[in-house]
């Protein structure tokens, strides 16, 4: 079978096209016999496979797209079928590529790239469908191994399987088909060690987990031992464990249930904490926003000093923890323990201030909610503060912008709340208004 590479290059057969790597370097593993598969469909395998590399001759010049029926010009240049029409319809009478006028504009099917695409693509999707079953295969041997082993057989498997679901989708599915959420929930409880707890969580938080396997995870038991195991753990343990619980608690009224221990708070407190991680951060501050949402839990929160540390990072964080912080910060500011903690925290008003107008609207709203509920609190005090920081220019500047009515209306009682303890002249001076704006 030969293969015409276009004008000005040299023709090959199949077999020098796949031994000098043509097709992507297939040298390696050869080629491989499609006999008995021609009932494959091209389209689908494309589809299947649009992840992959694909070589640069089966490449339409027109749509950069795999061509399935290559049709070749009298320049020499192979076009997928329909681009080519289309460029005709289009009274273009040149060759796309060289662009050389073409003398005849008859299209010959090249039948050897046709098969040689057909012939490619049905080695690499046999080769996937071959993966794909010994993946699913090896999941179900490792989920029958864990009833059987214990100790240090047990963590080998756990492992084997971790690294299973976490790089291939159909393992994952292999898992949940064959019982596996239920087989490690089980290893969770009392007396699990540390490290069948670490994998069996590396494993579980990777999985579609439904009511079931849930509600069964969702036992004191099981959340104590992944409280301790995130206090313990590695980086990666810690990030598991969070995920998890927020898989766990995710659209459930979780009061009476033991995930607002003062251990989780504290631990979820030091990985936000741990500048080195920083996708700790983001977890640790995602399970803490919505444990605050239960308003039981913010008082806690605000019992183990959470506003101070909180309120310590805001500077440092980046927009997406910066958010998530401010409406940990927000909720807290619901409750008087939180509202006083926010007032007594010496950094609250000059963060919040320099945030306004800063970084985005939502970040700007959420200032702004905390700056009024500690304003409320203590109004002489607050409001001298803030007007020392700068809050009266940023209030300004946020109701001539395009924000929403509410933001604008927010910033104006908060300007006259903090104009009441002075004089139109001094309020002016403090503001440092142009006269312009006076």
């Amino acid at each position: 079978m030969k293969l015409d590479l276009g004008a000005g290059a040299h023709v090959l057969d199949l077999d020098t096209a796949v031994k000098d790597g043509i097709l992507g370097g297939a040298a390696a593993s050869g080629f491989i016999s499609t006999a008995g598969v021609d009932k494959l469909d091209l389209n689908i395998m494309i589809q299947d496979l649009q992840s992959m590399e694909v070589p640069s001759v089966f490449i339409c010049p027109i749509s950069l797209e795999t061509m399935q029926d290559p049709v070749t010009l009298c320049t020499g240049q192979t076009y997928e079928r329909s681009n080519i029409l289309k460029w005709f319809s289009l009274a273009h009478y040149t060759c796309p590529t060289t662009m050389q006028e073409l003398w005849d504009d008859t299209v010959t099917p090249n039948t050897t790239l046709q098969q040689l695409i057909y012939s490619w693509f049905s080695q690499k999707y046999l080769a996937m469908k071959k993966k794909s079953e010994d993946v699913q295969g090896r999941a179900i041997e490792l989920l029958e191994t864990l009833k059987k082993v214990k100790g240090q057989s047990r963590v080998r498997a756990l492992k084997d399987l971790r690294h299973l679901v976490t790089s291939h989708s159909t393992a994952k599915k292999a898992v949940v088909d064959n019982g596996g959420a239920a087989l490690l929930s089980s290893l969770l409880g009392p007396f699990t060690t540390h490290a069948v707890g670490s994998e069996a969580i590396g494993i579980l938080v990777n999985l579609e987990l439904d009511f079931t396997s849930k509600e069964n995870l969702m036992q004191p038991a099981k959340v104590s031992l992944m409280v301790d195991t995130l206090n313990e753990g590695s980086i990666d343990t810690k990030m598991n464990c969070t995920r998890l619980i927020e898989m766990l608690i995710q659209g459930k009224d979780f009061e009476s249930v033991n995930v607002s221990s003062l251990s989780l708070l504290v631990g979820l407190l030091r990985l936000v904490k741990d500048k080195r991680h920083p996708n700790g951060t983001l977890a640790g501050l995602g399970l803490l926003k919505s444990l605050c949402l239960n308003e039981s839990v913010r008082n806690s929160v605000v019992g183990i000093g959470a506003v101070p540390q909180l309120m310590e990072l805001v500077p440092s964080l980046n927009n997406e923890c910066l958010e998530l912080a401010l409406c940990i910060l927000e909720l807290l500011s619901t409750i008087s323990d939180g509202r006083l903690a926010l007032k007594d925290c010496a950094k609250t008003i000059p963060n919040m201030v320099k945030l306004l107008m800063k970084v985005s609207e939502r970040c700007t709203q959420l200032a702004l909610s905390i700056l009024w509920a500690i304003c409320q609190v203590a109004p002489e005090e607050c409001a001298a503060i803030a007007v020392e920081a700068g809050l009266a220019p940023k209030l300004l500047l946020v109701i001539q912008s395009d924000c929403n009515p509410a933001l604008k209306q927010r910033s104006s009682e908060l300007l006259k709340l903090c104009s009441l303890n002075y004089t139109a002249a001094i309020f002016i001076s403090k503001c440092k208004l142009t006269r312009t704006i006076q």
